[in-house]
């Protein structure tokens, strides 16, 4: 039987997640386009459910795992809904930049 391959330490894991929350983040402030920037606030949380797993594997609990099936369900809400909002805003504006989304007047 061949030795089980080493295990990947959880620094890695929070590594990998600080480092894609990070992207998010930036690409949140920095990029104009609507849908753009709610990509990036799903990749915040998709680092964020990264890092739940990895320490919920670490302790050996499922708490983590919970964590992030409630976040992944928040998320699909949040998905839901923005989507509408976004499709109606382009509808009325025909733009999805967001300076140009800068007041609540028609």
């Amino acid at each position: 039987m061949p030795p089980a391959p080493p295990a990947v330490p959880l620094t890695a894991y929070l590594i990998v997640s600080a480092i894609l929350f990070s992207l998010g983040a930036i690409g949140f402030v920095i990029r104009k386009n609507v849908i753009t920037m709610f990509m990036c606030i799903e990749l915040m949380l998709n680092a964020i459910n990264l890092s739940f797993v990895a320490f919920s594997y670490k302790h050996g609990t499922v708490d983590g795992h919970l964590f992030t099936f409630f976040v992944m369900v928040v998320a699909a809400a949040e998905a839901a809904v923005g989507l509408a909002i976004i499709l109606t805003v382009y509808k009325n504006r025909n733009t999805l930049m967001a300076d140009d989304i800068d007041s609540l007047k028609l």
